[in-house]
């Protein structure tokens, strides 16, 4: 017998993630994004971490919408930039002078000029998923550690795709298939986690922390 699959909504009207979540949780859910209820707003972001920033937009449409969600913020953590842009990625290249926030050529070409001429390329993507379930909260976790390469290279993905290289790879995220970037990346991780948690199929690597 076939189980009716899950009907989640995840705080984002972002068609990028939106899909791309979608294809790591398979059939076993349906994600629905904010405009699915109604929600248009620009939820801001004014945490100082990724874990304030997802749990500001999850609580967000939780307490305007009576909705359970789950929302995820994302970071480039760069070891010769002490860990920036961090929280910033996405506006990286407005801050910088480099072109109009969420720009992802303006964020690249920031990158790429700040570490001009430094050997230590290397940084990790990392997510943060928050759940807000039955008036409780809950955090998950996924990190990939990687490189940054000199200059962009393939055509998939989106943001830092064409210059983030995951160890062990010797490829961008941008010259993988959706299949291939889906198996290992940061994003993955964490929604996999938060998928064997809803599921009720935890594993050794899938912990979860609760917020009071």
């Amino acid at each position: 017998m076939n189980r009716e699959p899950k009907t989640i909504i995840m705080a984002t009207n972002n068609p990028h993630k939106l899909e791309e979540v979608r294809q790591i949780l398979g059939d076993a859910f349906c994600v629905k994004s904010m405009e699915a209820i109604g929600c248009h707003d620009d939820i801001p972001e004014t945490a100082t971490t990724l874990e304030g920033n997802a749990l500001q937009k999850a609580r967000y449409v939780h307490q305007h919408f009576a909705v359970d969600c789950f929302a995820d913020d994302t970071g480039l953590e760069v070891e010769a930039l002490d860990g920036a842009p961090g929280i910033f990625t996405a506006r990286f290249g407005q801050m910088n002078g480099f072109g109009e926030s969420h720009d992802p050529e303006a964020n690249i070409r920031c990158l790429l000029a700040r570490l001009e001429g430094k050997e230590n390329r290397r940084a990790r993507f990392r997510t943060v998923v928050a759940l807000v379930q039955n008036g409780q909260e809950y955090l998950f976790e996924g990190i990939v550690e990687g490189t940054i390469r000199t200059h962009k290279s393939g055509g998939e993905g989106f943001g830092y795709d064409p210059i983030f290289e995951p160890e062990d790879t010797g490829l961008t995220f941008a010259e993988m298939g959706p299949a291939q970037k889906n198996a290992i990346s940061h994003r993955s991780r964490a929604i996999q986690k938060l998928a064997h948690f809803l599921l009720g199929t935890e594993t050794s690597d899938s912990s979860h922390e609760k917020e009071n």
